[in-house]
Formats: C-alpha cells, sequence, structure tokens
C-alpha cells in the first residue's frame, strides 16, 4: 500500500567524515544506534514520513560522505534539496573549521534558499568538548542557520533536528517564499496534498503562484 503524504521534501546530511552523520540518519529513523559504523562510500539513502505543523510530509534523506575522495560523487545529489542537516563534533575542531566549506557547497550547488540547520553532534561526549556551544551558536547565527546539540547515541535532539527543519520549509511553503512548482526546490505535492489543493484556501494560494510563460 502507497504512503499518503501532503508534501515530500529532500533533504541532506553533509559534513565532515566521522562526525556521526550515518548515526543521525539511523537514530532518526530507526530510533536506536547504528553500532560499528564504518565511514559511508558515496552516498546513503534512507526516508521517513512525519507529522509536521498538521501536515504529513515525507523527507528523503540522503547522507553523503565526508572524505574528500567522495566529494565529486556526493556534489552530484545536492541539486534540488530542500533542507540540510550540517554536521561537525563537538570534539573535533577540525570538524568544526570545515563547516563554510560544506555550507558554501550546499547554497552553490543546491539552492541559496536551501534551509541549514547547524548540528553539533556527539553531545554525550560533553567531557571531551572542542566547540563551545556559544561559539557555535555565533556561527549559525551570523550565517543565518538553525543550531542544535544532538546526540546519535542518546537520541537528544535527533528527531528534533529534522522536524525543525521541515517545519521552517513548511512555513517559507505557506507565506510563498518557496515554491514547491519550482524545478529543483527539493518539494514535491504528494497525493494528500493535491486533495487540499481543491479547497478554497488552497486554490487561492495556487492562484498566486506566477506564471511560467
Amino acid at each position: 500500500m502507497s504512503e499518503s503524504y501532503d508534501f515530500l521534501f529532500k533533504f541532506l546530511v553533509i559534513g565532515s567524515a566521522g562526525t556521526g552523520k550515518s548515526c543521525l540518519l539511523h537514530q532518526f529513523i530507526e530510533n536506536k544506534f547504528k553500532q560499528d559504523s564504518n565511514h559511508t562510500i558515496g552516498v546513503e539513502f534512507g526516508s521517513k514520513v512525519v507529522n509536521v505543523g498538521g501536515k504529513t510530509v515525507k523527507l528523503q534523506i540522503w547522507d553523503t560522505a565526508g572524505q574528500e575522495r567522495f566529494r565529486s560523487v556526493t556534489r552530484s545529489y545536492y541539486r534540488g534539496a530542500a533542507g540540510a542537516l550540517l554536521v561537525y563534533d563537538i570534539t573535533s575542531r577540525e570538524t568544526y573549521n570545515a563547516l563554510t566549506n560544506w555550507l558554501t557547497d550546499a547554497r552553490t550547488l543546491a539552492s541559496p534558499s536551501i534551509v541549514v540547520i547547524l548540528c553539533g553532534n556527539k553531545k554525550d561526549l560533553d567531557a571531551d568538548r572542542e566547540v563551545t556551544f556559544l561559539e557555535a551558536s555565533r556561527f549559525a547565527q551570523e550565517n543565518e542557520l538553525m543550531f542544535l546539540e544532538t546526540s546519535a547515541l542518546t537520541g537528544e535532539n535527533v528527531e528534533e533536528a529534522f522536524l525543525k527543519c521541515a517545519r521552517t520549509i513548511l512555513n517559507k511553503i505557506e507565506s510563498g517564499e518557496l515554491d514547491p512548482e519550482r524545478m529543483g526546490s527539493g518539494i514535491q505535492y504528494g497525493d494528500a496534498s493535491l486533495r487540499h489543493l481543491r479547497q478554497p484556501r488552497g486554490a487561492q494560494t495556487q492562484s498566486k503562484q506566477p506564471c511560467s510563460c
């Protein structure tokens, strides 16, 4: 039986190798920690249907390899992404210093309007912390990013990171800032959404969309 949802959002999980990107995705989808996680080769994929602001949204999530040698492969998956989790490891200054490069890639290759949430992962290893919450919070503010510290091990803030990003995308659709019908928006209407479009409010919103001619 096919899933019914209002919207489908394409998500990326990006950041340096060893920051726990695959573990975050696994925790979000399976609700458990991924033991013995190896470095991702190329790209891995996962999806989950969530409820966001009264709407049913399918998140299609691409987990990209953080190693430099896979960069050319992973970059090709950036195109048409609506949202991204930008991940660093709070115990590794090196992964934090690389954030600007990852963010530039996302905004250049996906879309300048991609919704990004910064995730300081491995919050459970606070004793080994090399990056303070305040420092990362400032970086997020300066670059207009949302920010959370997460733990793929305990699950803390993992679901919230994905939902927060999805909620922001949904708000931008409702305000007219994002147009799901624009090619490369990373957003698709689901079957359930097409039914809503027949309602007066939906029809009104649809009429505001510019003609492509």
